[in-house]
């Protein structure tokens, strides 16, 4: 039972967020920070030792937000899909490229430059300006936020036209492909395949190379998820302590992530498998000096692992696949292991019902998870499931701990070989 004298929910929140924001500006003077901003130039990023601030305030705010929204609004708010369409605008007529950096456009120059009207022109701007993606300065004009200058990196472009090109065409179908396939977990029985002939997001992304760019730019675009950046592993595990070891890099692409450990930790040694596509020409990356430390084989992920190593280390690789063909990827190391060698995982462990992960995270696992769904029929998974997938794939399976970092939306998973 609630407390008689207890605070009105939105008077609690509103204090929240005081308190919060009065504290998140001493950490940034005491830095000698500038103050978050929709300027241009504007820092993206807050320093982590002010993150569970940035947290408290982003879980508040959104609270006060919904409760005082009427109930259609607040429906309407999580189902409207009209953003896309000026997200999809600026990249598709290259609107970005026409406003100089530090400078300005008219709504005429670029009607003329796109070959748009000048009034098509004005809605499709100042939508994406409500969402502070751009800013009107003075009536017609047109200039940069430091949002829009992220817009405009061409990867974070590429991943934007995913969205709408690849994406979007096959939402519709979401529940249609449910109710056709209901418990499916086959890769091309998705609302994906249903908008694509059929064909898995796999064999589309084979077949397409315009595709298959669009979709690396998402990959790419994930440098920028707080925590999900190829940068962060070296700080999320501690490499060191695991002496002078031998690395497989299961599905490791084009090496990023190894060449990475491999510059930071001198005591590891990497071997990157991925198919032969993925890895052609990618050793021409590594710097001289590290040259016997990363090398490449094609390997595809279901085939049996051939390389013994201490440790097998799967990135962001198990979540693309049900726990069918996990277990199969998994089983399929099996005949390289060696008593107490070492798998990790690095994937996202889904928070239980009442943790303390802040609410703008949880949503944004929870929606990553039901793109899984959407591209793959695969999902991320809870503890418990992990536990249950390790235990099903072999029983010598064994987790050790899980590791976890406010700053990051993926956990590591360190499993040991015991026999």
């Amino acid at each position: 039972m609630a407390l008689a004298n207890a605070a009105p929910l939105i008077v609690e929140l509103a204090a929240k967020i005081t308190s919060s924001v009065a504290e998140l500006q001493v950490g940034l003077a005491a830095q000698g920070l500038e103050n978050p901003s929709w300027a241009e130039n504007s820092p993206p990023y807050l320093p982590s030792n002010l993150h569970q601030l940035r947290d408290e305030v982003l879980d508040a705010t959104a609270e006060l937000h919904e409760v005082l929204l009427e109930p259609l609004m607040l429906i309407y708010k999580f189902a409207g899909v009209s953003n896309v369409v000026s997200i999809d605008s600026i990249v598709r007529f290259k609107i970005l490229d026409m406003i100089p950096p530090g400078g300005q456009a008219t709504f005429e120059e670029i009607a003329q430059k796109t070959n748009l009207d000048k009034r098509l022109v004005r809605r499709l701007l100042r939508h994406a300006i409500s969402m502070h993606i751009l800013t009107e300065p003075e009536p017609d004009v047109v200039a940069h936020t430091k949002t829009s200058k992220f817009l405009a990196i061409p990867y974070i472009g590429d991943w934007a036209t995913f969205e709408s090109h690849d994406t979007w065409p096959a939402i519709p179908r979401i529940g249609e492909a449910i109710e056709k396939w209901p418990h499916s977990e086959e890769a091309n029985e998705t609302a994906y395949a249903l908008a694509n002939g059929g064909k898995s997001v796999f064999e589309v992304l084979g077949s397409d190379p315009e595709a298959a760019k669009r979709f690396a730019g998402g990959a790419k675009a994930l440098d920028h998820v707080p925590g999900c950046g190829d940068a962060f592993v070296a700080t999320f595990y501690n490499w060191a302590s695991l002496g002078d070891v031998r690395i497989v890099n299961v599905g490791g692409q084009r090496g990023s992530v190894a060449i990475d450990l491999a510059s930071k930790f001198e005591n590891l040694k990497l071997l990157v498998q991925d198919s032969a596509a993925v890895i052609d020409g990618a050793d021409a990356a590594v710097p001289e000096s590290l040259k016997e430390h990363v090398k490449f084989m094609p390997h595809e992920l279901f085939e049996t692992q051939t390389e013994q190593a201490d440790v097998y280390f799967f990135r962001m690789i198990l979540r693309s696949w049900t726990d069918q063909k996990a277990i199969k990827i998994l089983q399929a190391q099996i005949p390289a292991l060696r008593p107490g060698a070492k798998i990790l995982i690095q994937d996202a462990v889904l928070p239980a019902p009442g943790s303390d992960s802040p609410l703008w995270r949880e949503r944004l696992l929870r929606s990553v998870d039901m793109a899984l769904k959407f591209y793959f029929n695969s999902y991320d998974r809870h503890l418990d499931e992990w536990k249950a997938l390790l235990a099903a794939a072999d029983q010598r399976f064994v987790l050790r701990r899980v590791i976890e970092s406010n700053e990051s939306n993926l956990s590591i998973l360190e499993v040991h070989w015991d026999v």
